[in-house]
């Protein structure tokens, strides 16, 4: 890092160029990722889903049925969340929770039939949504950005 005399003489530090493109990997990154979610909750909202909703009812439309408890690691919301939005696809029909026989303690939230079929129609659509953000990359440019942001990821 290098330093300047600010305008009241105190040291101001400034970024060397390592660290100047870390600053710009950074706010690329983080404006990307917001122009890509704010499109993508867009999407959800457009099947009559919120964001969360959503994600709880992809995990389970991939998986069938996961504890409760896992759930929040799958979609990355709080647990108070999980419980406010299972209740509400719980009423609207689309999953239900299952008690699990071995061990009182846990629960499962289990895809209905209604919320497979709902998914059965619009995961397709949404998966072209997200197919079509990223057009602005090739198969391999997709391939590169997805091992380098998990290389990022894993670093930190």
């Amino acid at each position: 890092m290098s330093e300047n005399s600010g305008t009241t003489g105190e040291t101001v530090h400034l970024p060397d160029q390592d660290e100047a493109m870390s600053l710009k990997l950074f706010v690329v990154l983080s404006k990307a990722y917001r122009s890509l979610m704010d499109q993508a909750v867009k999407d959800m909202k457009s099947h009559g889903l919120g964001s969360a909703e959503f994600m709880v009812l992809e995990v389970l439309y991939h998986r069938t049925r996961i504890p409760l408890q896992q759930i929040g690691e799958k979609v990355l919301i709080t647990s108070g969340s999980i419980t406010y939005n299972i209740d509400k696809l719980e009423k609207r029909g689309l999953l239900k929770r299952v008690p699990c026989d071995d061990d009182r303690r846990v629960t499962y939230a289990e895809i209905t039939e209604a919320g497979r079929e709902l998914f059965d129609d619009i995961f397709p659509k949404h998966v072209s949504t997200i197919h079509s953000m990223t057009g602005g990359l090739n198969g391999e440019e997709k391939r590169l950005a997805t091992e380098l942001l998990k290389k990022l990821g894993k670093g930190v």
